[in-house]
């Protein structure tokens, strides 16, 4: 076979060996020279591209793999924000959206006319570069996991409005070009606008939901999200603005319905991160061509004059955010880092224009709306804004990172977090395991133990066969969302003290256990086994019924009882709750009584998703039933007999649900019995 190692290469199996290498050992070298690893992919680019040492031509593949991941940035950042967050503060970021966007625009378009004299319609659109920027570091900030900060939350939010704006006006310009900006032309524009928002924000939730509902398999489930991304990908293209806006919107549409710690989001984030984010860096450095900067003493002006505005105009939006909101300085750092890179828009906007002819010069060459000195300036503008980014976001986000963690509630350094999950059924494993991952923080703590017992009295090859079985699907599982599962199959004469034994054995605090499909509630649910656990078990206690997915649940309703937040377990199992509202990004209802809902206020134990309602009194439980619905989660908090906030109509809890509450899923939580206090409230948090 003869194979042609003429430059650029052709041979598609070394050109990719090529590029994965790179992906691989490029971060690697230039972090020891503390270049962040986005810079040293685009340096990379540079380096085997056309304009280095032309290993590589920046061909179909190179451009469709970038575009890909382009689109899979923005559609993270769709994915990662917290909505509850972003509704409460919409304000800040729409504020941060028009200070990013008018301050480039104005100092842009000023300096491109009145100094440069340019035409007034080519310093608009110069102007809108500036204005637009890429989520080029938004990695970054997700490898630290601090993507819940306020000030991404922000950034994130004025990007989509400050993109939206500037690829409008590049849509405007092109049309103004064709003659085509008549009443007709704002009505398509806005109608096409308003449909294509509406089938990505309203139609497909839907659509994803019942996918969800209906199909678990996870390959499956992973092309279906990659599909709706690519699709309002293309319905943003139909409606007349750039596809970028179309997938961050699919992120917003699929925000609720992909937990942050389920193991569809570790496969959409490991897919991204791996493979098709660093062929967009790649493919950004092989634009990059670093000797116009020897080519003439005008492009390497613009090009400065470009740079410098890009930077200064960003860092005083940032600057003014900053002061407005009273951010501190490493959050305005991560605002500047964030909205500071160019890529994207930026290209499209300058390719377009230096593709547009506005007239010709006497001697019968062509006058475009863009020169070329600008779109030598704009690769070096991009270089130039992508390098300072990624220094900034990275110092700044390492900074935040350490304050998150030096500021950490002490008992979540301290407190035991290990975690059993009871493994009896296989039908009920996932949907059991998808509960307790989103109810775990992986920061704290990424251990779980898996048990299964075996009675001695029914050993036998089939039976050991089938947990084996078990314990491998439940570890499948625990591996997709980077979590560890340790597997337990135990042999003895009693599973109530096999349980028992194996939570002191390993010093189990939260145990989790889900209910047979086949058996009813009332039978299966509060017989002998629930009682001797609940009797013998020091360890909080999640006994789950699931009737579809986590990912499908809308609404989560908890019932507190009065007194619940004496228990000295209470801190325990809340703790579990919050984590569960941040990686879900549902709404909470929580229903109290004025005490308990004045606790939470006082301590700040709550997020955005929260509302709270009185339940005065624990007997009134079914006043609860008016809220639950459709794709409803029921929590109730429950106690021991011997506990502080033990209420008897708590015993009736299993006729309600059978009666009231059918085919709801549902959760019981039972805290410790390890040590009671008596009307004392317990420090938490």
């Amino acid at each position: 076979m003869h194979i042609d190692f003429t430059l650029p290469l052709q041979e598609p199996v070394l050109v990719f060996a090529i590029i994965l290498f790179v992906i691989l050992f490029a971060p690697i070298l230039l972090n020891k020279l503390k270049i962040p690893p986005i810079i040293g992919l685009i340096i990379a680019g540079i380096i085997i591209g056309p304009h280095g040492l032309n290993l590589l031509e920046r061909n179909s593949s190179v451009i469709l793999f970038g575009t890909v991941g382009l689109l899979y940035i923005m559609f993270l950042a769709g994915l990662e924000i917290d909505l509850n967050e972003f509704k409460k503060n919409k304000y800040k970021s729409f504020g941060f959206g028009a200070l990013t966007f008018f301050i480039p625009m104005i100092i842009g378009t000023s300096v491109f006319y009145f100094i440069l004299n340019y035409y007034f319609i080519s310093s608009v659109l110069v102007a809108s570069m500036f204005a637009s920027h890429t989520l080029v570091t938004y990695p970054i900030l997700s490898k630290l996991g601090i993507t819940k900060n306020l000030a991404v939350n922000v950034t994130v939010g004025g990007t989509m409005i400050t993109d939206t704006a500037a690829l409008l006006i590049l849509a405007i310009i092109v049309g103004s070009t064709k003659g085509q900006i008549d009443a007709m032309f704002w009505i398509r524009l806005s109608v096409s606008i308003v449909i294509f928002a509406a089938i990505v924000l309203f139609v497909f939730p839907i659509i994803s939901r019942w996918f969800f509902k209906r199909n678990n398999d996870s390959i499956a489930q992973y092309i279906f999200v990659l599909g709706i991304v690519f699709l309002s990908s293309f319905l943003a293209m139909l409606a007349g603005i750039e596809a970028i806006i179309g997938a961050f919107l699919a992120g917003l549409a699929l925000n609720r319905l992909i937990p942050h710690t389920s193991p569809l989001m570790n496969r959409i984030e490991f897919g991204g991160n791996a493979l098709f984010i660093p062929f967009f860096l790649i493919g950004v450095g092989m634009l990059i061509n670093y000797k116009i900067l020897f080519s003439g003493y005008e492009t390497l002006l613009i090009a400065t004059i470009m740079s410098v505005i890009a930077v200064s105009s960003k860092f005083i939006a940032a600057h003014l955010t900053q002061k407005a909101f009273k951010f501190s300085k490493d959050q305005r750092g991560i605002i500047f880092g964030l909205s500071n890179s160019q890529a994207a828009a930026t290209l499209a906007a300058v390719l377009i224009g230096y593709q547009i002819i506005v007239g010709e010069t006497p001697d019968g060459e062509k006058i475009r709306l863009l020169d070329e000195n600008i779109l030598n300036g704009t690769i070096v503008m991009i270089l130039v804004s992508c390098t300072i980014s990624s220094f900034a976001t990275q110092k700044a986000a390492v900074n935040i990172a350490k304050d998150e963690l030096k500021n950490a509630p002490m008992i979540e350094k301290t407190t035991n977090e290990n975690t059993l999950i009871g493994l009896a059924n296989e039908a009920t494993v996932e949907c059991l395991m998808q509960l307790t991952i989103a109810m775990m923080d992986k920061k704290i703590s990424n251990q779980l133990y898996g048990l299964h017992i075996i009675p001695v009295d029914k050993e036998s090859p089939e039976i050991i066969n089938r947990a084996n079985k078990l314990m491998d699907k439940a570890q499948v599982f625990a591996a997709s969302a980077d979590f560890n599962l340790f597997p337990l199959i135990r042999y003895d004469i009693n599973i109530v003290s096999g349980i028992n034994n194996t939570v002191k054995e390993n010093n189990i605090r939260h145990f989790y256990i889900g209910l047979h499909e086949k058996t009813s509630l009332i039978d299966s649910f509060f017989g002998n086994l629930t009682s001797e656990l609940l009797a013998k078990n020091d360890s909080t206690i999640y006994i789950q019924k699931s009737y579809q997915p986590l990912n499908t649940i809308k609404k989560f309703v908890l019932v507190i009882p009065p007194n619940a937040e004496i228990e000295l377990g209470f801190n325990e199992w809340y703790k579990r709750i919050l984590q569960l509202a941040r990686n879900t990004g549902n709404r909470f209802e929580i229903f109290a009584n004025q005490q308990t809902i004045d606790f939470l206020r006082k301590h700040k134990l709550m997020t955005a998703a929260f509302v709270f309602k009185l339940l005065d009194i624990f007997e009134d439980f079914l006043i609860v039933s008016r809220e639950v619905m459709d794709n409803t989660m029921l929590i109730v908090n429950l106690a021991r007999k011997d506990g502080v906030s033990y209420n008897s109509a708590m015993d009736k809890i299993s006729m309600y649900l059978h009666k009231y509450f059918e085919k709801v899923s549902f959760l019981l939580i039972y805290p410790n019995n390890h040590t009671r206090t008596t009307g004392k409230e317990q420090p938490l948090f």
